[in-house]
């Protein structure tokens, strides 16, 4: 989370007025809360962070998780070759809860209700109540932001998709 006076400075860096820095100020906190305070391990945080990103276009958001995501113990670039495909087919190295969680997150950012067969997915790949709701709040939270961004054009790397998506 990023102190506010970084957060002022940056929001008047991008034009933004000082009252609209202080509802940032507000979504930062939100943010650091969903990233930092759950139980979700964190190549599941990262999948449910990447979906919502590539889905939307929103490369300035993909651009600072995938690596994350990359760096996430046991994450290989043959996994992060399944999380970069717009529509994947199969599960590829994916594990079975990474599986459930790029479907759960691409469920909610293309049709907002989750189809009961992805959700009796995410409950049979062994995940619980609390690991659901966070992961949920995780999908929704990063939705927002990739909206966000994309609909003010946010971010130098906005408007730059990465070689794969291109």
């Amino acid at each position: 989370m990023l102190p506010r006076s970084q957060m002022v400075r940056r929001s008047r860096l991008l034009g933004i007025p000082v009252s609209s820095a202080n509802r940032l100020l507000g979504w930062n906190a939100l943010l650091g809360a969903v990233r930092t305070k759950n139980s979700l391990p964190d190549d599941i945080r990262e999948i449910a962070i990447c979906r919502p990103a590539l889905i939307n276009r929103a490369w300035f958001e993909w651009n600072a998780h995938a690596p994350i995501l990359l760096n996430s113990a046991g994450f290989s670039e043959e996994k992060l070759s399944v999380v970069k495909q717009l529509h994947p087919t199969s599960k590829g190295a994916l594990d079975d809860r990474q599986w459930a969680v790029l479907r759960y997150a691409d469920a909610m950012t293309r049709e907002v209700s989750v189809p009961q067969s992805v959700f009796d997915e995410v409950k049979a790949a062994g995940f619980s109540n609390q690991e659901i709701v966070e992961m949920t709040a995780t999908v929704a939270s990063y939705n927002m932001v990739s909206r966000f961004l994309v609909a003010l054009d946010i971010g130098e790397a906005n408007d730059k998709a990465p070689d794969f998506a291109k």
